[in-house]
């Protein structure tokens, strides 16, 4: 008996060491330095070189971020809130280096991942590292469209990663501070042959309960347990600054050649030899390092970079030499403004005066507005403005190339004389002027891209028009995102708590900013999530561009009652740049925003980044570019091109320089005509919409003008609320309810009661036997739509 008892005990003890983690017995435990107990407080600096970094950013954080996405590489991992501890800054944010502090908590709420790989299943550890990011949706905490769509951070955190394009997520070094909720976890004690992170061939040992620094940058992996530790946030690469300044010009020029030559995005887009302009403009960087001439490098400077046709390259600030070749330029004027006149249907007309300043050189010489000007300096008009020099270059639409350099054809040296040859409205011949350029500027003012722009205090400003539609104007990207993302949501909270059924965004005077937050702010219009595309950069061992395809550019869709359902209407021009029009085009996708202008936006499509060059010049190209998801190029060269074209006449313009706006004039008609609305009272049309109950409800459809009834008879004694709805919550309902005899018993227009109730009557008594009659029509009965009609016994 007592032998079968010791080997059932026996057995026992066997499950019961078969349970035991096979690396408590074969991980050898890890060497630990600087055995205080763990941290407590992690302190470090986030120095930053780029330009733009701190550009828009109203709540920057530091946090301890969660790492399980990267183990398991998860790109949409979104980090649980409750992991989410934040550092506090005790430096000045916007003063590189930065200076923070994190105090670690006793019991993290972070991911368990087990990480040895050894086929048993485990608790795990917590793997966390502080990182920088920004919030501008939502809470003081990461939401998903804060985190991109998720996944871990690879720039600005504590850890380091690999700069080979395509596996920049991959971790190289650095530092984690790892959790282990017990002493029987292990963690990688290194890389393995494979270099990489958290893979099978990875060397594990044991760590012990609580907080332990994990140091990648040494092999082994270094465990240190000080109470406090330091943790410095590593700036990538590719986010510092290249810097050639402390070069001479000629070797700071190749080293620009170079950097063009392998990261910009549109050299087989726009045929660019870099070989060929390095040919060009080389021996004048030569020629100013040997004569020490600053100036001539300057201007060489400006040249090179002008023969790019990309309106995202440019440079600053600039210097004297540059600032006294634009005064030259263009302080005389000869006293008229120029524009490629079209007629109502949009045949052009040629090159016209639209514009004579009182008391001008033009005037004295009886130009009127609405000359044909003819020829220039005795050379046909269009020879002569393809010579002129456009001090706002470089351009990536021909378009606006040519509207600046009309700008500036006439402009000349204070005192110099231009032939011109006009022929006035009305007149049988053209007649030949000498004008002398004078110091008038109202003429140069008006042929401006930013003629008519307001000051912008906010960048986010709403009105509700006349006409009944919001007109909102965003003027850029780059100003305080979490002031620009609060008044976006109250915009669109105001247009559904007062059912607008059309909205018209201004994006002409739009500089741009963050393309990221321009699509997301786009979502708000849209009812599902959009795949808008890619952004790629040039691998240049693969002699390709390349893209992540497990990340691509989508809308995040905010909360349902944030989205706006009435018709769009965007208005744009030249001066809508880069962030501006990524906006335009994601609010257009699918037919979802009718586009409004003159003229197609400026045809910026991609990511920036400057460099520094000798004499304090810092430039700015292109590095990356978007494609959809067939891999086609877009904005770039091309602009986001209206499908509604304002017509480019004298009328319009005049009416333009007299205060009006023809292009907002001409996005209300556009949005009366799409709606249905007139402008003239319609004659009452009552349609019979049948017989409907208590608990039915019945779809119907009126046009301007028309009226539906419904015949409700009462079976019983009950109170009973009316609804009129649509999916969209646009159609501009009115509902009105009668008696048998035609008395009005109730009537509403709009209602708070849900995105899609337009209109309601709640509450309504009816008697056995009582017949009403339901109306459903529009407001002033000047639009059209499908509802749905609802009745319902009241709770």
């Amino acid at each position: 008996m007592r032998k079968r008892v010791f080997v059932v005990l026996f057995i026992v003890l066997l499950a019961a060491l078969a349970v035991v983690p096979a690396f408590a017995q074969d991980a050898p435990a890890a060497e630990i330095v600087n055995d205080e107990g763990g941290p407590v407080v992690i302190r470090g600096i986030m120095a930053y070189t780029d330009p733009f970094f701190t550009a828009g950013v109203a709540q920057p954080i530091v946090i301890l971020e969660d790492q399980g996405g990267f183990v398991v590489r998860n790109k949409g991992f979104l980090m649980p809130l409750a992991s989410q501890i934040m550092a506090q800054f005790t430096s000045d944010y916007f003063t590189s280096p930065v200076q923070f502090s994190i105090t670690l908590p006793q019991t993290p709420q972070g991911t368990l991942n087990d990480v040895d790989h050894d086929g048993v299943e485990e608790t795990g550890v917590q793997i966390f590292t502080p990182a920088y990011w920004t919030n501008t949706f939502g809470d003081p905490f990461l939401e998903e469209r804060d985190l991109y769509g998720g996944g871990w951070s690879n720039a600005y955190a504590g850890t380091r990663f690999r700069t080979e394009i395509g596996e920049t997520d991959e971790v190289s070094g650095g530092t984690y501070i790892v959790f282990a909720p017990d002493d029987q976890q292990s963690f990688p004690s290194g890389f393995g042959d494979d270099g990489l992170l958290f893979t099978d061939d990875d060397p594990v040992v044991t760590l012990p309960a609580g907080w332990t620094i994990v140091n990648m940058d040494t092999d082994p992996f270094t465990f240190d347990r000080s109470s406090e530790a330091t943790i410095d946030l590593v700036e990538p690469e590719a986010s510092a600054l290249d810097d050639f300044s402390a070069m001479t010009y000629a070797d700071a020029f190749d080293a620009m050649i170079e950097k063009f030559r392998t990261e910009y995005p549109f050299t087989e887009l726009k045929g660019l030899d870099w070989d060929a302009l390095s040919a060009e403009f080389r021996p004048r960087f030569e020629a100013a390092d040997e004569a020490n001439d600053t100036d001539a490098y300057l201007v060489a400077l400006q040249d090179f970079l002008w023969s790019i046709p990309d309106v995202h390259i440019g440079f600053g600030p600039g210097g004297a030499v540059l600032d006294q070749q634009f005064a030259e330029a263009t302080s005389g004027g000869l006293g008229f403004a120029m524009r490629d006149i079209e007629d109502e249907n949009n045949e052009p007309l040629g090159v016209q005066a639209f514009f004579i300043t009182p008391g001008g050189p033009a005037e004295a010489a009886g130009m009127q507005v609405g000359a044909t000007i003819i020829e220039l300096g005795g050379q046909p008009v269009d020879d002569y403005v393809a010579d002129t020099i456009a001090f706002s270059a470089p351009f990536s639409v021909e378009q606006n190339a040519r509207l600046q350099q009309l700008r500036y054809a006439s402009r000349s040296p204070l005192g110099t004389t231009v032939e011109v040859t006009f022929q006035n409205p009305g007149d049988s011949e053209p007649v030949t002027v000498d004008l002398t350029a004078s110091d008038e500027t109202a003429s140069f003012s008006v042929s401006s891209f930013r003629f008519g722009a307001q000051q912008a205090l906010v960048p986010v400003d709403f009105e509700v028009l006349d006409s009944g539609y919001g007109y909102a104007r965003i003027t850029d990207f780059f100003d305080n995102t979490v002031l620009t993302v609060q008044l976006w949501e109250r915009l669109m909270q105001t247009l559904n708590d007062n059912g607008v059924p059309g909205l018209i965004i201004d994006m002409r005077q739009n500089g741009g900013g963050s393309g990221f937050l321009a699509d997301q702010m786009a979502a708000y219009l849209f009812n599902e999530s959009h795949v808008l595309g890619y952004g790629e950069q040039y691998d240049v061992d693969k002699g390709e561009f390349y893209r992540d395809e497990e990340r691509p550019d989508v809308f995040y869709l905010p909360q349902e009652s944030l989205r706006y359902g009435g018709e769009v209407a965007l208005l744009v021009g030249p001066n809508c740049v880069s962030a501006c029009e990524y906006f335009s085009y994601a609010a257009a996708l699918d037919g979802r925003s009718d586009v409004v202008g003159y003229y197609s936006t400026a045809g910026g499509g991609g990511g920036v980044q400057q460099f520094a060059m000798p004499e304090g010049q810092f430039p700015q190209m292109p590095i990356g570019r978007s494609v959809t998801p067939d891999g086609e190029v877009i904005i770039e060269g091309v602009g986001v091109v209206p499908n509604v074209e304002v017509p480019v006449t004298l009328a319009n313009l005049q009416n333009d320089l007299a205060g009006g706006d023809s292009v907002l004039d001409a996005a209300v008609a556009h949005l009366d005509s799409v709606l249905g609305f007139t402008s003239e009272p319609a004659e009452v049309v009552i349609t019979d919409g049948g017989e409907i109950a208590v608990g039915d409800s019945v779809d119907g459809e009126v046009t301007v003008g028309e009226r539906m009834q419904f015949t409700l008879t009462a079976e019983a004694a009950e109170t009973v609320t009316i609804t009129v709805s649509d999916p969209d919550g646009a159609f501009d309902s009115y509902l009105r309810v009668y008696d048998a005899d035609g008395n009005l018993l109730a009537e509403n227009d709009d209602i708070e009661l849900g995105v899609q109730i337009n209109s309601a009557i709640e509450g309504l008594e009816l008697a056995a036997g009582d017949v009403i009659v339901i109306e459903v029509g529009t407001y002033d009965d000047s639009s059209a739509g499908a509802f749905t009609l609802t009745v319902e016994a009241a709770m």
